[in-house]
């Protein structure tokens, strides 16, 4: 019998990238609900509000929208609940030296699910773009997006 391949979901807040200029990438786990996995694994969750903040014993990520489960009972989580990500200790101090000193700050961009089922939340530490450097982004996008059209027309 052939294996199933499980369907990746994978949700992703491409406005940071358009934002931000990305320096460093991270892998996080979340601790999350029962039925807030539940939601993500149908996909019903958004990241477009969604920012990171250090508290005392640890990181955390605030406004994650994700949705309520369909078939949840009186257990249903709330849909944007402060919810804290799991990191090692020493990334952990290193994204809090950097955005400490200089004024960095951490972004959630795509939320996952790992091999083994685990949701997994990428975050970045990321300087904000000015707005040229905003129109250089644009400008590339443009230019790539023309050259892929000038190999797709067949001469």
């Amino acid at each position: 019998m052939a294996e199933k391949k499980p369907k990746t979901i994978e949700i992703v807040n491409r406005r940071a990238r358009y934002e931000y200029e990305f320096l460093d990438v991270f892998e996080a786990g979340i601790v999350l609900q029962g039925t807030e996995i539940k939601s993500i694994r149908k996909g019903n969750a958004n990241l477009s509000d969604a920012y990171c903040w250090f508290q005392p014993d640890g990181l955390y990520v605030r406004s994650m929208f994700i949705a309520e489960y369909e078939n949840g009972t009186y257990a249903n989580h709330e849909t944007r609940r402060v919810r804290k990500l799991l990191l090692r200790k020493p990334e952990l101090r290193k994204l809090e030296r950097r955005v400490k000193e200089r004024g960095l700050t951490i972004v959630p961009y795509k939320l996952y699910l790992s091999d083994r089922g685990l949701a997994k939340l990428e975050i970045a530490l990321a300087q904000g773009k000015k707005t040229h450097d905003k129109r250089e982004s644009i400008k590339e996008k443009d230019n790539k997006r023309e050259l892929d059209r000038m190999k797709k027309i067949p001469k």
